[in-house]
């Protein structure tokens, strides 16, 4: 079962490493390894969700969902999106871009360089956005609930999340400024740059946000229509396939799938910048992360069950803010590109380590109490 789901990812994974290789050495090998480890931990949970969706659907939108939406998530979002977030950057073509990034690699590193401003400004926003809304959000599962719960009381107020957003972006906007005018800059256009880079990330993120509350408040007012033909039908005695309770709902679902891939695929592409610069290592880390995501939808779609390990969203959003904050400061310091991704793969760790414990707590507390343990107060979290 889970060779036959894993076999194209395997056999991909492969590829990608040995192409790694060639192209770079062995740096380049552990930066690509990186970043598939950073792709599938940041859309772990987008595999969750993916996979509660993806089971109501028919067999033909659950095949339009893994093909077509392979070449979007893929193709699309992890290779095609990096490049004009360089290019815009930059303000160079596209074309230009990967062209100067296979043929000029100091010229385009140079670009990117004097470019990492606007990026890092862009995507600490965006990531922090996400990372504020998941912690404010009042969960019945909470991993540090020494942390989580005072947060969660904070978060009953209205915009906190984009307030506290802004007071950071003010500060890294006012860092950066000093600092452009200590070495000599226009540290004036260095504020304004770094300020406007923040705003549109802030913007593109409720953008999103936006469209994928949209969607989903579709989906529920198809499957409530649908739900209320359906007993309407039993009432009359008239017979309801799934087909026909598939229609409108799978379309809207689709949709909806479609729009979270690329909220989190955000995430995953912004997070990569802070590891490296390099559009090739990149499209092959987060493509190779891209496919493991997809078959671990598959997976739990085939299994019928969700995984057990609840922590480990709160891992991935943990790793989220932490991406975000190092975006930030990497505006003025220089950070490593090995300490960002392995501060990320630990708090992972530190998650799935915590999901086991939890399981085993109880399995225990079932046990020792004839299987009817308080399951609520075992998964509080630590």
């Amino acid at each position: 079962m889970v060779l036959k789901t894993f076999g194209w990812s395997f056999a991909i994974t492969a590829l990608g490493l040995v192409a790694a290789v060639l192209y770079g050495g062995w740096e380049a090998f552990g930066i690509v390894a990186i970043l598939c480890v950073l792709e599938i931990s940041l859309s772990f949970d987008n595999a969750v969700v993916n996979a509660g969706i993806l089971k109501k659907m028919n067999a033909f939108w659950q095949k339009i969902f893994l093909t077509i939406g392979v070449l979007i998530a893929v193709f699309g979002m992890r290779l095609v999106f990096p490049v004009v977030i360089v290019a815009i950057s930059a303000k160079i073509g596209p074309i230009e871009a990967v062209d100067l990034a296979l043929n000029d690699a100091e010229r385009y590193e140079q670009l990117v360089t004097d470019a990492h401003p606007s990026i890092a400004a862009f995507g600490g926003m965006f990531l922090l956005m996400i990372f504020l809304d998941f912690i404010f959000e009042d969960r019945d599962i909470k991993w540090l609930g020494w942390l989580e719960r005072p947060l969660a009381k904070l978060g009953k107020v209205d915009m906190l999340s984009v307030c506290i957003a802004l007071i950071v972006l003010a500060i890294s906007a006012m860092t950066f400024a000093t600092q452009a005018h200590q070495h000599g800059g226009t540290h004036i256009d260095a504020a304004s740059t770094v300020l406007l880079s923040g705003v549109f990330g802030l913007i593109t993120y409720l953008i999103v946000g936006g469209l994928s509350s949209f969607f989903e408040n579709k989906l529920e007012e198809e499957e409530e229509r649908e739900h209320e033909a359906e007993e309407e039908a039993k009432r009359s005695g008239k017979k309801v396939t799934v087909v026909q309770l598939a229609g409108k709902a799978a379309f809207f679902m689709f949709l909806y799938l479609e729009v979270l891939d690329a909220s989190f695929s955000f995430d995953g592409v912004i997070g990569a910048f802070a590891i490296t610069n390099d559009i090739v290592l990149m499209a092959l880390g987060l493509g190779v992360g891209a496919m493991y995501v997809r078959s671990l939808t598959v997976y739990l779609v085939r299994q019928g069950t969700l995984d057990d390990y609840v922590y480990l969203e709160h891992g991935a959003h943990y790793a989220i803010g932490a991406l975000a904050l190092i975006l930030m400061v990497s505006i003025r310091y220089q950070i490593p590109e090995v300490v960002t991704g392995l501060i990320g793969v630990a708090l992972i760790a530190w998650s799935f380590w915590s999901s086991v414990r939890r399981n085993k707590a109880l399995e225990a507390a079932e046990g020792g109490s004839g299987g009817s343990g308080d399951k609520t107060e075992v998964s509080a979290g630590v």
